[in-house]
């Protein structure tokens, strides 16, 4: 008896992409946030001196409170010395200075309009808090004395205040159009997720844990999206150390600090690290500093706080690779393969035929793009393919294909 037979597969239809609070853009910036004193400006002087050289920016000034910020990734250099390219263009993490925020910001107080403005342009946020004592640095502290908790307290309230406000602002004009006509089922959503929004934040709660507690969709982001509100952004804690608390790592702020977050702010990263530290070794020769930290036994925590500022982001990037260049692609994840294209040059996503990918795990143990092809890892895929950390990509699209109208 012949076998029986079996139902074909149903075919695969579009990959649908989960909704992102925030912009789905590549070119994204984290902004240093916190009170005056607290470390910030040491902290970006820091990181500036990780800087891309301009070089590689070409027709492009940049503010000098903005440094694009070199993100370590070894694949990178192991890719620059196989190929050794021409050229060789790094992945970079775009860090905003933002000046200190005061308490009642969200009214004026300092520079606030200002500085709430200034985060609204970036991305995610760094909140830089201090646990080091004027004692041991000579620094004061704006609001008295040290108490960190108070600290994320006061500058969390201040981005949670300016957001009720953008809300309350929103919803007289959506209950307007709601009154005017009851039956339209989009303004009556809109002005629901607004509403609910806004309650979520009375209650002292940031909006970007709101999503999954709601289980919101796209039409609920896209509503809170149009207002780039400061709360939506995702963020990561920068707890900022004196030298002499660091090269022994402890400190009795520590603990309170990082039972803080995990209650209010769950699943986020918070990360010790000392700018007089960071400062002080990078003053030093690659030798001084190679061995003051196998002395001491500790590290910069830089790279780090780069690498995670870049996921935090949802960042990946694609390597294009060959004699004449290697270079890291920045996208956003997830991201379908032409859209992945489009960084490239907007012709590759218009006329996207398909990408040959193979990852960099496979190509680095196989040895070769060769012996990767021979053991099947190079692959062919399609529009609807989603673009992997690390993959290398060749890309193939016709230039001739008209722009859909």
């Amino acid at each position: 008896a012949s076998p029986p037979r079996t139902a074909m597969p149903p075919k695969k239809g579009p990959v649908e992409l989960p909704p992102m609070l925030g912009r789905p853009k590549n070119n994204v910036s984290a902004g240093l946030v916190g009170l005056p004193n607290v470390g910030k400006s040491t902290t970006f002087n820091v990181l500036c001196g990780m800087q891309v050289p301009a070089e590689n920016f070409p027709f492009c000034t940049i503010d000098p409170s903005v440094s694009r910020v070199q993100v370590p990734d070894e694949r990178f250099e192991v890719l620059c010395e196989k190929y050794q390219p021409a050229s060789k263009v790094p992945a970079w993490l775009t860090v905003t200075d933002i000046a200190g925020l005061v308490k009642n910001a969200h009214e004026g107080e300092g520079l606030g309009n200002a500085f709430l403005s200034h985060i609204r342009a970036t991305d995610a946020i760094f909140h830089i808090v201090r646990v080091f004592e004027e004692k041991d640095t000579g620094v004061t502290h704006t609001e008295g004395h040290c108490d960190p908790v108070r600290d994320l307290e006061i500058i969390r309230g201040e981005l949670r205040f300016k957001d009720i406000e953008m809300i309350n602002k929103a919803i007289p004009d959506v209950e307007k159009e709601a009154k005017r006509d009851a039956k339209n089922k989009k303004t009556q959503e809109q002005l629901q997720t607004l509403q609910t929004a806004l309650q979520w934040m009375q209650d002292g709660k940031d909006l970007r844990f709101a999503p999954e507690h709601f289980k919101w969709g796209y039409k609920e982001i896209d509503v809170l999206n149009e207002l780039q509100l400061l709360t939506a952004k995702p963020a990561m804690y920068l707890v900022n150390m004196s030298q002499k608390d660091f090269l022994r790592q402890k400190n009795k702020h520590l603990v309170k600090v990082k039972e803080y977050v995990e209650k209010e702010c769950p699943g986020e990263v918070l990360i010790p690290y000392s700018a007089e530290f960071e400062a002080a070794i990078a003053e030093m020769s690659p030798e001084e500093r190679t061995a003051y930290i196998q002395e001491h036994k500790v590290k910069s925590m830089m790279p780090k706080i780069v690498t995670q500022g870049y996921h935090l982001l949802r960042l990946i990037h694609f390597f294009t690779a060959g004699a004449d260049e290697v270079k890291c692609w920045t996208i956003r994840s997830p991201c379908k393969a032409p859209q992945a294209a489009g960084t490239i040059h907007t012709d590759f996503e218009r006329g996207f035929i398909m990408a040959e990918v193979m990852h960099y795990t496979d190509w680095f143990e196989a040895g070769s793009e060769a012996a990767a092809k021979a053991n099947g890892k190079y692959q062919q895929k399609g529009k609807e393919y989603i673009v992997q950390d690390g993959d290398i990509i060749y890309f193939k699209f016709n230039v001739t294909a008209e722009k859909k109208k």
